[in-house]
């Protein structure tokens, strides 16, 4: 006898069949456990807005003024506040003040030291005829060396012993002794004045870099100048302008 489909089916779920059922039962059971504790143990989701398609910043509008911060400086009281209101003058008093100019700073005028001024006193040197002349252009003749040559100086009569003196103020430039014309001292008078004495005697009363005056005595006059030995006593005299020499009775008083 052919057994139908629902007597097949309740046999298959008495037998092999139930075990399937009991296992898809418990499956059911355990997935919906997993999840209802999980839903319960989850902390909640927060509330988020909705960012809409075009956010916009609001800026704090500038012109708003800001909440004033109390001084820590400040003194309490009414007394201090007193103080505060005669100590700041209100500001159409700080706009009618005449603001003060502030002091113009002098500048102070150079000092002009008496080498950058052109000498206006002179004397001479010694006192007495000169018996030979500047001759730079002009040749003349040397007694002693016997030929004509020049001569860059002036020749003054003057004994050994005489005193020779500055003829300007001025600063001791250098003390040498010279193959030809001896012992010789160079007084530097600013703006390129020069003084030369030579035909000193050994002793000299000035060193390089010693300030004179006019009428400072340098030395005295002696025999040292061998290129002009033949001549009398004299003193050798040479001025120059920036290194070029000039005519030294040109600076000589009258």
């Amino acid at each position: 006898m052919k057994r139908t489909l629902v007597e097949k089916l309740g046999d298959f779920v008495l037998g092999k069949g139930f075990y399937i059922v009991l296992f898809l039962c418990v499956a059911t059971i355990g997935i919906s456990g997993y999840y209802l504790i999980r839903s319960a143990t989850a902390d909640p989701a927060p509330d988020i807005e909705p960012v809409t398609g075009n956010p916009t910043v609001v800026l704090p509008d500038q012109s708003a003024a800001a909440p004033s911060l109390p001084s820590t400086h400040a003194p309490a009281g009414p007394e201090a506040s007193h103080r505060q209101e005669t100590a700041k003058p209100s500001q159409s008093a700080q706009a009618e003040a005449p603001k003060e100019e502030a002091p113009k700073e002098e500048t102070p005028a150079p000092v002009s030291s008496p080498l950058d001024q052109a000498p206006a006193v002179y004397t001479w040197p010694v006192k007495g005829q000169i018996i030979h002349g500047y001759s730079l252009e002009v040749l003349a003749y040397d007694e002693t060396m016997g030929d004509w040559r020049t001569h860059s100086g002036v020749d003054i009569a003057a004994d050994e012993g005489f005193r020779v003196m500055a003829i300007s103020d001025g600063t001791v430039q250098t003390v040498y002794q010279d193959d030809l014309m001896g012992n010789t001292v160079v007084v530097d008078h600013g703006n390129g004045l020069t003084s030369t004495y030579c035909n000193l005697a050994d002793t000299l009363s000035v060193a390089p870099g010693d300030p004179v005056e006019t009428g400072t005595v340098l030395g005295v006059v002696g025999s040292s100048a061998i290129a002009e030995s033949a001549r009398e006593s004299h003193l050798h005299l040479e001025i120059a302008q920036n290194g070029v020499p000039v005519d030294p009775a040109n600076y000589l008083p009258q």
